[in-house]
């Protein structure tokens, strides 16, 4: 069973159906953040279950094919060293499903947080906007906003 789900999904197949299945989650959290279903569907563990198990299903792939995580290790010793890394498949879906995850859990950091400090839905459009692209510039263009709500500057909560 595994191999036909490993024949189905490929590496492209899961790359176009990760982008378009991350969609749905980020509408529900920019438009309809307000709703039972954002918090039941995006903003609770369950897109982050979804996206570990794929993440997990990557790791056995591509460990049952003899891929060599330790070369992955290799990132941390220079820019040319990321920069081949970034060239090998099996190295470039596991990040960028790892980026995708992190950028889907800060958005709904940042729907939880603004409901939390009762900031209105129409000030988080951008900052969550941006967060789908560029997740920490999101992030930050979210604390500049949180500071006139919260009424202090928190370097932690």
């Amino acid at each position: 069973m595994i191999e036909q789900i490993s024949d189905f999904f490929t590496i492209e197949m899961i790359y176009l159906w990760l982008n378009i299945g991350v969609l749905p989650f980020w509408i529900l959290l920019i438009f309809f953040s307000n709703t039972k279903l954002s918090s039941f569907l995006v903003t609770s563990i369950f897109p982050q279950i979804i996206l570990g198990t794929l993440y997990i299903y990557l790791v056995y792939y591509f460990y049952i094919s003899g891929y060599n995580f330790f070369n992955n290790f290799k990132l941390y010793l220079g820019i040319k060293d990321l920069n081949n890394l970034f060239s090998d498949y099996p190295f470039l879906i596991m990040f960028w499903v790892h980026f995708i995850a992190i950028n889907l859990f800060c958005g709904c950091w940042i729907v939880k947080d603004s409901q939390k400090l009762m900031i209105s839905k129409f000030l988080i459009f951008i900052p969550l906007i941006i967060t789908y692209f560029v997740g920490p510039v999101g992030l930050i263009i979210y604390w500049l906003i949180r500071i006139f709500f919260a009424k202090k500057i928190s370097l932690y909560d």
